[in-house]
Formats: structure tokens, C-alpha cells, sequence
């Protein structure tokens, strides 16, 4: 059969009338069979024997990095069969349970905080990486598969950034960092530096400190920063940012000191908000739509269900994330009943956690 090809997908016939979808996404090869997906390795080492069957067994034995035949899948216990649709979308490593970097996280802007004099930044939307000295690291702990002479210049000492493929190319970039053959394609990036987790000063210091490390790096820059003047200067930059195609704006506040975990030290502002949600299913099209997908099923962490049905592109409607894939999305306000309002379609994630929590309706989801 014809290779696949990056961005190619192929229909295969399973047991009975099933029909999964093979891909290739940057050299990783999916399908949508449950052997697949109910693996708990890394995306980029799953196979199945629908993929051995199409690519042939010492392909897929190459590919995997396995000497002898590719393994086949144990059949998943009741406790991973629960949890399988998470494992797939987050792409865990088997060596990356436990080593998730300490990584400082925002909170949402509740116009509850005076900003004048805190440091603002565009918010990047791009892959959060943390540089931990030799490899970058995703927010769950696996590593991202960086050419050598795009590491070139980056210090010993660990950094907080974003690779970064420029505005929207969120999902062009989510392509290439995927990736595990350390493409050029990789060229098209930049890693955007915005802090020095192992420096034990306050933020400023931090900033200048990265400005020196990244002096002999080319493929590296600090992101820059302004003081904020008052909220009709963070009002403007906002629309500023906005009308350029950006995301938003991050504020930190002065001073202050690098902590792992979510802090009121640093603060994301925009005007929509943005959430995480589970495909539970593919709604067919209509009209010119008809034949390939019309909207995703998707639910919340508190279990509220909704369709999101705009910002697809042609490609994304004819090979749809995959059932239990995380999707990001973007939303106006919640309704009454806590569903976002006019959610639109931004992109597949494969670096955050998919974590049930009890239906909290006064909050809008993070």
C-alpha cells in the first residue's frame, strides 16, 4: 500500500463493519481503533495491526524503535479502559509520570486586581516549553524533539518559554513540535523566553538574567515587557494585540518570585476567554459540509456537554480530532446553565491534563 505521507490519512476496515482512519501528523502514525488509543505510552510508540498491516511489521518495528516485531497491545483493564480517551490526547511519555516541570501558572484577570505598574507581555499562542538545561519539556513532563542547531546557544540552566510559530499558526505549530524526526520545519519557530525558574531573584533580575543567557542563541529570544500605565493603557494594548491576530495580554507583578503552580502573581487578560474540552463525538455536516464533520461533541471537566461547530479549517473537517482528544476552544461568556456561548474550534492539545471535577456553574473554566 502507498505510504502516508505527513498530513495523509487512509480508511481501513477493522472486525465487522468498523472502519478506522490511519494518519500521519508530523511522522506520528495514529489510528482510530480502541488498540490504539487504549495504549498508555507515548503517541509516537502506539501501533496496532491495522498500522502493521498497511505499513508492513519492520516498518512499524523501525519506526517504534523496537529490534524485533512490534508488540501487540494488551487488551485494557476496566481502570484504563475508563481513563484511555485522557491518555490519548495527553501523549504521555512512559519516563514522564512524575516529572512534570515546576512550571508557574496563571490565573484569569476578575478585574479584581489594580495592574497599574505591573509588566505586560502579548500572550503567545503557542507550545509552553520549559528548557531544562539539555531538552525542552512539555507541561506534562515529554520532551519535544528539538534539532541539535536549534539548541545551539541555550545555557545549562533551566528557562520558561513558549515555542513559538508566530500568530495564528497555533495548530501549525502544535504540527511541528509534535514531531519526532527534528525537521527543519522547526526553522519556522522561535523559543520566546519569559522567565528563569532556577534564579532565585525577583522577576526583574530574572528577565535580565535570561537577556545574558540567551546571548549566544540563535534560534532564542527574551519576550519583551512594558510597565503598565493604567488600565486605558492595558485596554489598548489589549485591542492592540487583539487586531493583530494575538491572544492577549499576561501581566506579572512587580518583584515578584518564580513559584510552581497556579499564582496571583501572573495574570492573563483578554477579552475571550479559552477552555479545554473531551471529544465524545463527531456530528455529521450539512449542505456544503455534508460527507465530513459538521461540529464535535464535547464535554467539560464538570460533564457539561455542548457542540462546538466554527473554526475548522476544510482538512480539520475531513480528519477531525479523535474521539477523546483534548481540544482547546474559544468562548464569548457561559450561558445560565454554564455552557460556553459561541464556542469556536482553535486546536487539538496534547500537553494538559483532562481532569473531571465536581459541576461548579459560578466559575468559567480554565
Amino acid at each position: 500500500m502507498p505510504e502516508l505521507h505527513d498530513g495523509e490519512t487512509a480508511k481501513v476496515q477493522g472486525s465487522g463493519s468498523a472502519v478506522y482512519t490511519l494518519k500521519n501528523a508530523g511522522g506520528v502514525y495514529s489510528c482510530t481503533c480502541p488498540a490504539w488509543m487504549h495504549q498508555s505510552i507515548a503517541i509516537e510508540r502506539r501501533s496496532c495491526k491495522h498500522l502493521r498491516k498497511y505499513r508492513g511489521e519492520e516498518a512499524e518495528a523501525a519506526r517504534v524503535g523496537e529490534t524485533g516485531a512490534v508488540p501487540r497491545p494488551k487488551r485494557p483493564t476496566k481502570a484504563r479502559a475508563d481513563s484511555s480517551a485522557n491518555a490519548a490526547s495527553e501523549g504521555d511519555d512512559e519516563a514522564s509520570e512524575g516529572r512534570e516541570p515546576p512550571l508557574l501558572l496563571a490565573h484569569k484577570w476578575e478585574l479584581d486586581v489594580e495592574l497599574t505598574g505591573w509588566w505586560m507581555s502579548e500572550k503567545l499562542d503557542g507550545v509552553r516549553a520549559y528548557w531544562d538545561g539539555t531538552e525542552f519539556v512539555s507541561r506534562l513532563g515529554n520532551r519535544f524533539h528539538a534539532p541539535d542547531w536549534f539548541k545551539e546557544g541555550l545555557p545549562k540552566t533551566p528557562l520558561d518559554g513558549e515555542l513559538w510559530g508566530g500568530r495564528k499558526r497555533f495548530q501549525k505549530t502544535v504540527g511541528i513540535v509534535k514531531r519526532q524526526d527534528k525537521s527543519d520545519a522547526w526553522r519556522e519557530l522561535r523559543y520566546v523566553v519569559f522567565d528563569a525558574p532556577s534564579h532565585d531573584g525577583e522577576f526583574e533580575a530574572r528577565l535580565a538574567a535570561c537577556a545574558d543567557l540567551l546571548a549566544g542563541a540563535a534560534h532564542a529570544a527574551v519576550h519583551a515587557h512594558e510597565a503598565c500605565k493604567g488600565h486605558e493603557h492595558l485596554k489598548e494594548q489589549l485591542a492592540f494585540v487583539e487586531s493583530l491576530g494575538g491572544e492577549g495580554l499576561m501581566l506579572r507583578q512587580p518583584r515578584s518570585r518564580y513559584e510552581a503552580g497556579r499564582s496571583n502573581t501572573l495574570l492573563k487578560v483578554k477579552s475571550f476567554f479559552d477552555a479545554e474540552a473531551r471529544v465524545l463525538a463527531h456530528v455529521p455536516g450539512a449542505g456544503r459540509h455534508k460527507g465530513r464533520l459538521g461540529a464535535l461533541l464535547v464535554e467539560l471537566p464538570d460533564g457539561t456537554k455542548f457542540n462546538v461547530g466554527t473554526g475548522f479549517s476544510d482538512a480539520e473537517r475531513e480528519s477531525p480530532p479523535a474521539l477523546g482528544a483534548i481540544i482547546t476552544f474559544r468562548y464569548q461568556e457561559l450561558s445560565d446553565g454554564g455552557v460556553p456561548r459561541f464556542p469556536s474550534y482553535v486546536g487539538e492539545r496534547h500537553d494538559v491534563k483532562f481532569e473531571p471535577v465536581k459541576p461548579a456553574k459560578t466559575k468559567r473554566p480554565r
